[in-house]
Parts: C-alpha cells; sequence; structure tokens
C-alpha cells in the first residue's frame, strides 16, 4: 500500500514525520496518509516524493525501484558467498526473490533478479527454472544488456555440458549466440570472448577439432586486437591442451611458452598453476622426465591452498611419476588419493583422470596381481566408453589389450604346471 512505502522510506532515510511534512503538509495529515486513511493529491504526492529523493512513480508502484535495488544488492551479496561457507544460500536466495516474483516485469533490476533465481532453482533441481530464465534472457534483450544475456546464454547451454551432453551444449549455445547477433547491434570484445571460449570447448568437446581450432585462435586475435587478457589465460590452455592431443610438438611448446609468459605477467596465481599442470602432463607423456615431474610437484605440495584446488592432479601426475621409476606400490598409493573433481566435465580433463586405472593395471602386472590388473584396465575403458578418441583413451585401450595378453600368459602357465 502505499501509505506503507512512505513511511519505509521515511524511516530508511532517518526522518520524523514532521521532517517529512516541512512546510507542504501538516504532521497530522502525514500520518493519515501513512496510516492508508488520507489520499494525497498529485501535488502533495510529488513533494513527498521530492522529500524522500525518490521517483512519483516509485511510490506508485507496488514495488519501487528503489525497493527493487535492495532487494537485488542483498540477491548479490548472498550469490556472490563462497557455497562451502554457506550452504543453504540458493534456499535463501530463493526465498528472498520469490515473494516479489509476481511484481518483477521490467528493468535491469527485474531481469537480474530473475536470472539470479532461475539458477538457483536449477541448483536446487527445480524443474521450472528454464521458465523464469527464458523470461530473464527476454529482458535482457529489451534493454539491450548484451553482456549478461550472452552469460545467460552460457549459463543455459553449460547445463547440459555438465550433464556430458555435448552436442546439445553446442547447439544451445550456437542458438543463444545466433540469438545475441541477431537483436543486439553491438557485442562487446569481452562478450564476444566469453562466447568464442566456450563454443571452441564444445567443438572440441564433439571432435569437430576444425572448427573448434579456427573459433580459439579467433578468440585469441580478437584479444590481442583490443589489447584485453580477458580469457587469455583459458585459450592458451586450451591451445595447449589441443597440440598436446594433436600430438603437435611446436605449437605445445609454443601455447605453454604463451601461457607461463601471461602467468609471469599478470602474477596470477591460477594461470601459473594451469601452465604446471599442462607441463605435468607433457613430462610425463612426451619427456618421460620423471625427476623433473616430481620436483615440479614438490614446489606446490606443500600448499594447502593449491592441493585444496589442485590436489587431485598433483596426486595424479605424482601416482604416473612412480609407476615412471618402476615404484609400483607407492604408485598405487598415490593414484588411490585421485578423485575426479566435481566441476571436471570436459573430455580432455576427464580423459586425463580416467587414465589413472590404466596406471593401476599396469602396476598390478608388475606386482603380480592379475585379478586386480584387469579389473583396473576394464574400469578404464568402461569410463571412457563415452568419450571421443585421444590419446589418453588410446592409452588405455593398449593397455588393456596388454594386461589381457599378460593375464592370458599367467593362466596357461598355471595351466601347464598342473
Amino acid at each position: 500500500m502505499l501509505g506503507e512505502r512512505i513511511r519505509k522510506l521515511r524511516k530508511q532515510k532517518k526522518m520524523t514525520l514532521e521532517s517529512l511534512a516541512g512546510e507542504g503538509l501538516t504532521k497530522g495529515m502525514l500520518s493519515l496518509i501513512e496510516n492508508n486513511k488520507a489520499k494525497p493529491s498529485i501535488e502533495s504526492l510529488a513533494y513527498i516524493a521530492e522529500r524522500l529523493e525518490v521517483e512519483t512513480a516509485d511510490l506508485l508502484e507496488e514495488l519501487s525501484v528503489h525497493e527493487l535495488r535492495e532487494i537485488l544488492e542483498q540477491a548479490e551479496t548472498l550469490y556472490n558467498r563462497k557455497t562451502e561457507d554457506l550452504p543453504n544460500k540458493y534456499i535463501q536466495l530463493i526465498e528472498l526473490i520469490e515473494p516479489y516474483i509476481p511484481n518483477l516485469n521490467q528493468g535491469y533490476e527485474s531481469a537480474r533478479l530473475l536470472d539470479i533465481y532461475c539458477r538457483c532453482l536449477y541448483f536446487n533441481k527445480r524443474d521450472d527454472w528454464q521458465s523464469f530464465s527464458e523470461k530473464a534472457a527476454q529482458m535482457y534483450d529489451q534493454i539491450n544488456l548484451t553482456g549478461r544475456r550472452a552469460n545467460l546464454g552460457i549459463f543455459r547451454s553449460m547445463v547440459k555440458f555438465t550433464e556430458h551432453d555435448y552436442r546439445q551444449s553446442l547447439k544451445i549455445l550456437l542458438n543463444e549466440r545466433k540469438i545475441l547477433e541477431t537483436q543486439h547491434a553491438y557485442i562487446d570484445p569481452m562478450t564476444m570472448l566469453d562466447l568464442d571460449y566456450h563454443e571452441a570447448i564444445l567443438h572440441f568437446a564433439v571432435e569437430d577439432l576444425n572448427t573448434a581450432t579456427k573459433v580459439m585462435e579467433r578468440a585469441i586475435q580478437i584479444s590481442k586486437k583490443y589489447r584485453t587478457f580477458y580469457r587469455i589465460d583459458d585459450l592458451y590452455r586450451l591451445a595447449s591442451a589441443h597440440a598436446m592431443m594433436s600430438n603437435n610438438k611446436e605449437r605445445i611448446n609454443y601455447y605453454l611458452m604463451k601461457l607461463k609468459q601471461y602467468g609471469d605477467f599478470a602474477d596470477d596465481i591460477q594461470s601459473i598453476l594451469s601452465h604446471d599442470l599442462v607441463m605435468l602432463i607433457y613430462l610425463i607423456k612426451e619427456r618421460k622426465d620423471y625427476t623433473k615431474v616430481l620436483d615440479l610437484i614438490e614446489r606446490h605440495m606443500s600448499n594447502e591452498e593449491v592441493l585444496e584446488s589442485f590436489g587431485p592432479w598433483m596426486y595424479l601426475a605424482k601416482g604416473e611419476a612412480m609407476y615412471g621409476f618402476g615404484r609400483y606400490r607407492e604408485a598405487i598409493d598415490w593414484l588411490d588419493k585421485v578423485e575426479v573433481p566435481s566441476h571436471t566435465h570436459h573430455p580432455f580433463d576427464l580423459a586425463i583422470f580416467y587414465e589413472k586405472d590404466s596406471y593401476k593395471a599396469l602396476c598390478y602386472i608388475h606386482l603380480k596381481k592379475w585379478d586386480q590388473a584387469l579389473l583396473s584396465a576394464n574400469q578404464a575403458m568402461e569410463n571412457f566408453n563415452e568419450l571421443p578418441n585421444s590419446p589418453f583413451k588410446e592409452f588405455s585401450l593398449q593397455t588393456l589389450k596388454f594386461v589381457q595378453a599378460e593375464a592370458n600368459k599367467h593362466n596357461e602357465k598355471l595351466d601347464d604346471n598342473k
């Protein structure tokens, strides 16, 4: 009601009835208006709005822009909290925003609240999240908020990505991009880089390597043209991973160098770690330099923050290095520590982790534990079934064949000795 909105705004500004009434209204009349016992004239309403430093329309609307901004500020604060610090933050956000949903009809505040709301519904496994995301997208289109609109489109696409439905994810992203390019006259460079980066990783995921490479290289050129470093570490990491998958040693070295240069220049620990993780894989796969692998790992193993984020990668590399040194029991101990991080969904990354069972199988062969070797080798290939071809998948396939052959030889010897 109008009276309650006036009273609420007055108290927020720490004004008394007398100070708000000023010389244009009596204190008694203002009290009647706040208690909805009297209706102010247009002139009085304009006077009150001016004293409260808001638009007259804000007082007349059921939910004013001022109130919406307050709700949005609370929502953004909650949304930006880490989930581990506030496990029920999505439920809190739903409870905060839900009462205002019927009044979210237009403007940035409404669009952004719907955007946050739909994401929270998704994370709480509610099927109705999509209808609210569509409404938010339409509002962003209406007010030409290209960056926010693109981010929401990417989110809608990545939902399928996390389900490992890569083709559907790419289809959604390409459709979202088409809408953006049709309805928005200008797309800023940072938004272009976001779109290109996600499109590239999805083309790689569905094995469309030519298109993926073109989109990735286009994004790198955009970054250079506009002198923006946004996404450049992600792009260099993606490029080095692609070079490794295609066994292009020259490109591997080039992009590893670029990734390291960026990390050192920006003094960005995440970029430096990204470089080191790719380097670990390269040292193991290409150079078989296990001493350097262990030296690189030791630089990070004492850092709890690094282990919290990148521990599984470090354990995996250490296990593979121990295998390379012939220290098979130690290798198994380290490989047993490896759990695929819940946020890992790209086939490149999954393939790297799925190799751990192949290495365990090879360790068991050397330890003459034939049944465990077969079990681990088969587990690796079962994990790889849904993934595209890669050197990692080929390695696991060859490992399974080797393990089967060795197990058969062992069984034949047992039969001969009977």
